[in-house]
């Protein structure tokens, strides 16, 4: 696992690229506390872009807004927001922003609305909550990027499908509008964040159906999860994308990340003794 360097994070990035695979590079932590805490991640990932863009990597960055001093001060935070998008537009990247708990999800896409000049700007929508439908249809006019994921935070059931067939079949409901969306040629760059192999066949046998190129969406996976599978989707020609997640909290974050679906801790388990 590349663990809490960036440098390990960017050999990890060159290292996919070799199959054809790109990068998503976040540095963890959130909900900072603290002004100078949340200037330094600004200044970090503006390195990032930098690094990315000298090495020649296939690499996209995604940022939490609480990591940029939401909590603080919004409109720093939004400010920060918009020099990255800046900084990464000049040099050819995608600036992604992470979702957070519910309690955020509104702050969130104002602040993706703010971007609407910057094309390779993107926000990550949560398929479990129940909200979510109506945010797809709000953003997707704005083009850029939707990176679809089921969602990990513990939310209400007022609030999130506490189910996971329900949040299954959401997500494939959500998927469906997306590709719509990019059979439309709307601008919009749409990516499926997910390991459940069913719902890849499911996305790929209704693109296949719909007409949708295959270079025209994406699946994201995490680092060290189904490598098999990310390079047999890359060897077919779907875009393949790696979320490399580095720093002081990588392990509770992965922990998470994994819980969203117990299989994952099979494949971790098959590739840390295969390796």
């Amino acid at each position: 696992m590349p663990g809490e360097r960036l440098e390990d994070a960017l050999a990890a990035a060159a290292e996919l690229q070799r199959f054809g695979i790109g990068a998503v590079l976040t540095r963890l932590g959130e909900n900072i506390t603290d002004a100078a805490a949340a200037n330094e991640t600004a200044t970090h990932y503006v390195a990032v872009a930098s690094e990315l863009q000298r090495r020649g990597l296939d690499g996209d960055i995604s940022v939490k807004l609480t990591q940029l001093g939401l909590d603080i001060d919004p409109q720093h935070c939004q400010a920060s927001l918009l020099m990255l998008a800046d900084e990464t537009s000049r040099r050819g990247i995608r600036l992604w922003i992470d979702m957070e708990q519910s309690f955020y999800v509104e702050r969130t896409l104002d602040m993706r609305r703010a971007l609407r000049a910057y094309p390779r700007a993107g926000v990550c929508l949560q398929a479990y909550l129940r909200r979510t439908v109506d945010d797809l249809a709000a953003i997707i006019p704005l083009g850029g990027g939707i990176r679809l994921v089921k969602g990990a935070y513990r939310e209400s059931a007022a609030v999130a499908f506490p189910r996971k067939h329900d949040v299954d079949e959401n997500y494939f409901t959500l998927a469906i509008a997306m590709l719509a969306a990019a059979r439309s040629r709307s601008g919009l760059t749409c990516v499926f964040g997910t390991h459940d192999q069913h719902l890849v066949a499911r996305i790929q046998r209704h693109a296949d159906a719909a007409g949708v190129p295959r270079d025209a969406f994406e699946f994201h996976m995490l680092y060290g999860i189904q490598r098999t599978e990310q390079m047999r989707l890359a060897r077919e020609g779907y875009r393949v994308k790696v979320l490399i997640s580095y720093g002081e909290q990588w392990f509770p974050w992965y922990m998470r990340r994994l819980a969203e679906r117990p299989a994952n801790l099979m494949f971790l388990a098959r590739s840390i003794f295969s390796s």
